[in-house]
């Protein structure tokens, strides 16, 4: 049994025994069937809104804390003995219906609950598709191609006035969307809410290669290089999965001095 498994299943325990908490859920990678010795512990917590619970004391009863902090999402992220991070978000109970507005479920709704008192949570969580809805028309996705040439050409600019580190960070932004790009090109959705998640074994091998071009360092040369592998990759697939504009892709070219022997996934 992983440590995970004993963490998760002393959740489970203390959310039976805790009156105050109306439901709970589990999600990630146990619930998927993908955990491994790496894999994070995930839960939320639905309270009863009259009742006081002390959050860090809750977690500090699942196990030994190494340390807790509230991420900016407003989540309690612990870290528990072997580097074991858990992600709890703590909620009302009249927040249940929220779950509804999710994009997915991504598991079966009985591996997924873990207390529900009232039967709502059931009920938000079989509201929700299995799988999250991929983008199919043209306007969605050539949203979704002209978000990853939004982030690429900030990408541009800065580097080219000296912001390296501003940059990077926005050709991690172009990234997301250019896994995303090629999922939908290569029909490889599964992890679609997280595309980066378990990429070197979804996407073909020379895919995955064209993709670890297109990262790069926060020095001059690594950047022109990264960008300009982004944009060969993803100019590809934007022509493959829509009609590119065909005026931004002869200015992309020209200033990422991408020629047309570069042209194309690899």
């Amino acid at each position: 049994m992983l440590p995970q498994e004993r963490l998760i299943a002393r959740v489970r325990e203390l959310c039976q025994a805790d009156e105050r908490l109306v439901a709970a859920l589990t999600y990630g990678s146990f619930v998927h069937g993908e955990a491994d010795e790496h894999s994070d512990i995930e839960f939320w917590l639905f309270v009863d809104p009259g009742a006081a619970v002390d959050q860090r004391a809750w977690l500090e009863s699942v196990g030994p804390v190494r340390y807790a902090v509230v991420n900016e999402f407003g989540s309690h992220v612990v870290f528990f003995p072997q580097l074991i991070r858990g992600e709890f978000h703590f909620a009302e109970a009249g927040d249940i219906a929220s779950v509804a507005a999710w994009p997915a479920r991504g598991a079966p709704t009985d591996d997924m609950l873990v207390l529900d008192r009232t039967g709502a949570l059931r009920r938000a969580l079989e509201s929700l598709p299995s799988r999250a809805p991929l983008p199919a028309t043209v306007e969605e996705i050539d949203e979704l191609c002209g978000r990853f040439a939004n982030w690429l050409v900030l990408a541009h600019h800065v580097a080219r006035r000296g912001e390296l580190l501003r940059s990077l960070d926005a050709l991690a932004h172009a990234h997301r969307h250019l896994l995303w790009m090629a999922r939908l090109a290569e029909g490889r959705t599964q992890h679609w809410l997280t595309p980066s998640r378990g990429a070197e074994t979804d996407l073909p091998p020379d895919v995955v290669a064209a993709i670890h071009r297109a990262t790069a360092t926060a020095d001059p040369n690594s950047l022109a290089g990264g960008i300009a592998a982004a944009w060969t990759c993803g100019r590809a697939y934007w022509q493959h999965l829509s009609q590119a504009p065909e005026a931004l892709v002869e200015e992309l070219d020209a200033a990422l001095a991408v020629s047309s022997r570069r042209r194309g996934r690899t």
